[in-house]
């Protein structure tokens, strides 16, 4: 298959998740092979939350949407012009995914497809059922890319090259598994916010987002706050108690008591708003439910903290305050070509 036959593909992939919306699901007739694949997306969202029980309709659909935004000839064409595809020889690429949120792993699949690789596929055990049903639209869509699409419940074998997620433990047994192939291994990293005390309250409040989303189990949510020495948390919590319903979910409430009663036991001074916790820690990775933050004496100071930890650091939020920040609210809205831990993951895929 031609490249361009793949992305006509991932395009008409596109189409058909755009129609899918927490607020409604809008059958577009235009939109190929509906009258197969429709209603059974609509069950399979539905019953995400039973295969994982963090995998409420509202984070579904926004990683649903979140996709369709993506899977536009624009943007493809954006993020695939800055490459030469004319040297490909194509290669069996194992993926290891994670299922932490879901779909966690599309952009990875996306990548070896479109790269003119076979991908071989070992889902996460929490995230089992969204890729597949994908992966079976595309191949009604243009039969021929089923031979570039397999799935495994086994070992991984066969392949030539692998990327691989996982914590840092699994990292550390990928890593000699896999220490004769390619790879690219992906680790446990956190993401952070700088602030200031001139953010405004609606800045704090799409900070809430980049908190919460996915109740706070991606790479890209913020963990971490570095604020001014004797900075004032309560415009803050001001405008976070928008989120407040998240204590309604029992996992997270069942998270939020325990991790508060261990911080208690432990002596730690917390803010607390009944909801999130705030300790102050030095620690990047906070457990759900609680946010860690750290005093700083000057910009310069924590920016040089920040490129020393670069390593741990998957996305900076701030108001422009650190180089390369991304704007509140923006954390898991990533662009194609925004690629995890920043290795380019195309780039190593075409010098396979």
């Amino acid at each position: 298959m031609l490249q361009i036959e793949k992305k006509k593909c991932f395009i008409e992939l596109g189409r058909f998740l755009s129609q899918f919306s927490l607020d409604n699901n809008v059958k577009n007739e235009t939109v190929l092979h509906n009258d197969l694949f429709f209603d059974d997306f609509i069950t399979l969202i539905e019953l995400s939350q039973s295969h994982n029980g963090w995998f409420t309709p509202e984070q579904v659909y926004f990683s649903i949407q979140s996709w369709a935004k993506a899977l536009t000839e624009e943007q493809l064409d954006q993020w695939l012009s800055a490459y030469d595809f004319s040297k490909v020889t194509p290669k069996t690429v194992g993926l290891i995914l994670a299922g932490n949120i879901p779909l966690v792993g599309f952009h990875d699949f996306l990548s070896v497809v479109l790269t003119g690789h076979k991908v071989l596929v070992k889902t996460s055990s929490n995230d089992q059922k969204l890729l597949p049903f994908l992966a079976k639209y595309l191949i009604a869509v243009q039969p021929e890319i089923q031979d570039y699409i397999t799935f495994t419940e086994g070992k991984l074998e066969g392949f030539d090259a692998v990327i691989a997620t996982g914590s840092n433990n699994t990292a550390r047994y990928f890593e000699f598994y896999f220490k004769d192939k390619p790879s690219i291994i992906r680790k446990n990293r956190n993401s952070v916010a700088v602030l200031d005390g001139t953010e405004s309250h609606g800045e704090l409040v799409q900070l809430g987002e980049d908190i919460f989303r996915h109740f706070g189990l991606g790479c890209r949510n913020v963990s971490k706050l570095f604020v001014p020495k004797g900075y004032d948390f309560q415009n803050f919590f001001k405008a976070i108690y928008e989120y407040r319903d998240v204590i309604y979910y029992e996992k997270y409430s069942n998270n939020y008591d325990y991790n508060k009663a261990v911080f208690l036991m432990s002596n730690f001074k917390l803010l607390d708003n009944e909801f999130l916790t705030l300790k102050e820690d030095s620690s990047y990775a906070s457990p759900i439910s609680s946010i860690f933050y750290e005093n700083y004496e000057s910009i310069e100071t924590i920016t040089n903290q920040l490129s020393a930890d670069e390593d741990k650091i998957q996305c900076i939020v701030s108001k422009n305050l650190i180089k390369n920040s991304i704007p509140f609210g923006m954390t898991q809205q990533p662009k194609l070509w925004d690629y995890a831990d920043n290795v380019d993951t195309v780039a190593f895929l075409l010098n396979l």
